[in-house]
């Protein structure tokens, strides 16, 4: 079965090496050059096709003829998409005549749209997935061809969470590829209006708002935490706090005082939040990175101040 690829990331990784197992011949790969602003912490997609002699193409875009023509001259009987950042146009969706597919990460109509492994942990999913389904001019809303759920743990990161979703997606598509070689894969329709749309998030988005509850919070610092932009406030001096890892406490915690209301207790440092407190694990401030007796000794004088 011959393809064309369009694929970035470790999950663009995870689709090609599926192909390969499954015994697609991969005509030419679609990639992205690295932005040099973003933490690349990946493995390339462009340095995989060029190890295996397949040619890889970075155009910055596709809203001409040119590209179309190129690719219907492959003559792909398939075209799929892992975690490809442009939409594709129909006039490639139309090439290949036994269809254009995209992997997307998550158990769609459920968190359509950019960014779902950060979504799903601000929002505090248990539970998302990967799912293979056609491609249709309209974002993550063709029909699906086979998911894979995946547990979301209480400790789980981005990070973490997305590597799951990256082994779901080689089982997923080790199942369905021979299926669909063979003209022989399901095919159901999603009904869109049942799920959920999110758009991409910017470093602003992860700014901390004390006045959330504890839970909400930590959420957030997970879903954003190392190596995404990070969690962040700003302390009394106007500098800004980097928040990598934190906890929620248990208990409740004495008292009613504003959010963002810093206090050192025994061997640990905590803010005061719209419900319950959030103890701090793992920090940054200009070039300081702290843990442990680290932050109590910077916050032991700061008692009683109010991060915003």
């Amino acid at each position: 079965m011959k393809t064309v690829v369009f694929a970035y990331h470790k999950m663009g990784l995870a689709g090609l090496n599926a192909l390969c197992r499954a015994g697609y011949e991969i005509a030419c790969i679609f990639s992205h050059e690295d932005d040099p602003e973003e933490n690349c912490w990946f493995g390339s997609v462009k340095a995989w096709g060029r190890e295996r002699g397949i040619g890889v193409f970075c155009p910055t875009e596709f809203q001409g003829l040119e590209w179309a023509a190129r690719i219907a001259d492959l003559c792909p009987e398939m075209i799929f998409s892992f975690y490809y950042r442009h939409l594709l146009p129909e006039v490639i969706l139309r090439i290949p005549p036994a269809g254009a597919y995209n992997l997307h990460g998550s158990l769609l109509p459920a968190y359509r749209g950019r960014c779902p492994v950060n979504w799903v942990l601000v929002n505090g999913e248990t539970q998302t997935g990967v799912t293979l389904h056609h491609m249709v001019a309209k974002a993550d809303a063709g029909d699906i061809v086979g998911q894979r759920a995946v547990r979301i743990a209480s400790d789980d990161t981005a990070l973490t969470l997305y590597g799951k979703l990256c082994v779901a997606a080689g089982t997923l598509l080790d199942e369905f590829l021979p299926l669909m070689g063979k003209g022989r894969a399901p095919r159901r329709p999603q009904d869109i209006s049942q799920g959920s749309y999110f758009g991409g998030r910017r470093p602003e988005d992860g700014r901390i708002d004390w006045r959330w509850p504890a839970e909400r919070i930590y959420n957030l610092v997970r879903a954003v935490t190392e190596p995404w932009p990070g969690a962040f406030c700003t302390l009394p001096d106007g500098s800004r706090l980097m928040v990598w890892r934190a906890a929620v406490e248990e208990e409740a915690g004495s008292g009613a005082k504003q959010p963002g209301t810093i206090e050192t207790e025994g061997e640990g440092v905590f803010i005061r939040t719209g419900r319950r407190r959030l103890r701090l694990l793992d920090v940054e401030t200009g070039s300081q990175r702290m843990t442990g007796e680290g932050i109590i000794q910077y916050f032991k004088d700061r008692e009683g101040t109010i991060l915003s």
